[in-house]
């Protein structure tokens, strides 16, 4: 059951712990994590929130999509599954 919600268009200056807060209003929160560069430990502006229940996670999509948060609109939808076989590495050949 897919319940990892991909979260786009964060505050930079945003943490896991007040990510978490704004997920928490529609169901319980079982993990909040903002995606950092990791030379410079900086937000990507992106994140994942992984909800309790298929329910809560659907009902975050259908009042936080397009939601405002700290003055920018964010994008909320599930997780998608990477095919098999891809990698974030570049082939250097």
């Amino acid at each position: 059951m897919k319940k990892t919600l991909f979260v786009a268009g964060l505050d930079f200056n945003l943490t896991d712990a007040q990510v978490k807060g704004v997920f928490e209003k529609y169901g319980t929160v079982e993990s909040a994590k903002i995606i950092t560069d990791k030379f410079s430990g900086r937000s990507r502006g992106f994140g994942f929130v992984e909800m309790s229940s298929q329910e809560e996670a659907e009902e975050c999509i259908r009042v936080l999509n397009n939601a405002s948060v700290n003055g920018r609109q964010i994008a909320v939808k599930f997780k998608e599954d990477k095919p098999a076989g891809s990698s974030n590495t570049a082939r250097r050949w």
